[in-house]
């Protein structure tokens, strides 16, 4: 999973990204339009891995991960151009699996006291702006070669697309609200609208302020899924031994790391479940995304398992921790075969097999 980090300029962004990634990132009160984002890939820390691992004793224990990527402050740029992110930006923003807001909520000797909700609005204007412009732009062409009757069915079938699109735009609602047809969806694929991304909200408090803010994160909430750090706090704690991180929390009244709440809920906005493959070589934690098939999870690990998916033998991750190993769970019938049409529920342990 990729999970892009946008805010206003002195959001704490990097403050945040600091604390979620154990990262050292200098952080500035000066935006730096020409600055490269900052990217960081961390492990998902779940137990059911490690659990696994005791189990197989594997030689190599593979976790999944996360890419956050810390993108400079959201502004419009001063030569009119509409472009929030520069061209090499946008590439990693188009390849993010979903956008967190990190909205300030503390008060900022430049910007002054806190309005995280009205940040929150200000960064969904600006990014249907940008898909606005994006979308007018291409929209002025197709219908210059309809004009000449030199539009293809294609060009035809992208502008009826658009057409809807801008219409979404302009009425003030995200592009990932409209309803799209299958064609539609795959018409506008390449424009990789950013309003299209799952989007969740991080309210960015001082260490004073936190847990005292439930009014505005329900009003964030009403749009998007949103969450609450400390963010200096937290950033400051993993510098720390876990022991001594963990009694600082308890204080707080924070029951996880920031990068363990900022995780878990990235996982439910983007709909990712996990699957196991396991074995005495490799105990692997893979993502896909809920409702996925076992050909989809099959390609997961490798093209050609998906290429020449023959059936997938299956059981869980409660199962093989009850009974301790695969040959209890034969004796027990807990080993099934499933088929390509089999939907992936999250904490299924999977053998592909495939014939190329």
């Amino acid at each position: 999973m990729e999970l892009g980090l946008i805010g206003l300029p002195n959001s704490g962004k990097t403050t945040v990204f600091n604390a979620i990634t154990r990262a050292d990132v200098e952080v500035t009160a000066y935006t730096n339009p020409k600055a490269e984002p900052n990217v960081a890939i961390v492990e998902v820390d779940d137990a059911r891995v490690d659990r696994l691992a005791e189990i197989y004793e594997p030689k190599k224990t593979v976790h999944s991960t996360v890419t956050f990527i810390d993108f400079v402050g959201v502004a419009r740029d001063d030569a009119g151009s509409g472009e929030i992110f520069s061209p090499a930006t946008m590439g990693l923003v188009k390849n993010a699996d979903a956008l967190a807001y990190v909205v300030r909520n503390f008060t900022d000797p430049v910007e002054g006291a806190p309005d995280p909700v009205g940040d929150v609005g200000k960064l969904d204007d600006e990014l249907l702006l940008a898909d606005l412009i994006v979308a007018e732009r291409r929209l002025e062409r197709i219908e210059k070669a309809e004009s000449k009757g030199i539009a293809t069915h294609e060009i035809k079938l992208e502008g009826k697309a658009l057409r809807r699109v801008h219409e979404q735009l302009e009425a003030g609602r995200s592009i990932r609200d409209l309803d799209l047809t299958g064609d539609e969806k795959v018409a506008i694929k390449g424009f990789q609208f950013l309003t299209q991304r799952p989007v969740l909200v991080i309210v960015n408090s001082d260490e004073s302020g936190f847990g005292k803010n439930q009014e505005a994160i329900d009003a964030i909430g009403a749009k998007h899924r949103a969450l609450e750090f400390a963010g200096a706090f937290e950033m400051e704690l993993v510098q720390l031994d876990k022991e001594d991180a963990l009694a600082f929390r308890e204080d707080m009244g924070i029951e996880a790391s920031a990068r363990a709440r900022l995780i878990k809920l990235a996982h439910q906005v983007v709909g990712y479940v996990s699957f196991f493959t396991v074995g005495p070589k490799e105990v692997h934690a893979w993502n896909v995304k809920d409702g996925d098939n076992a050909v989809d999870a099959a390609g997961t690990i490798h093209s050609d398992l998906a290429r020449g998916f023959i059936r997938a033998e299956r059981f869980t991750y409660d199962e093989i921790v009850e009974h301790g190993s695969e040959k209890a769970l034969k004796e027990a019938g807990l080993i099934r075969l499933e088929g390509k049409d089999y939907l992936v529920q999250d904490g299924d342990i999977l053998l592909v097999r495939f014939s190329v």
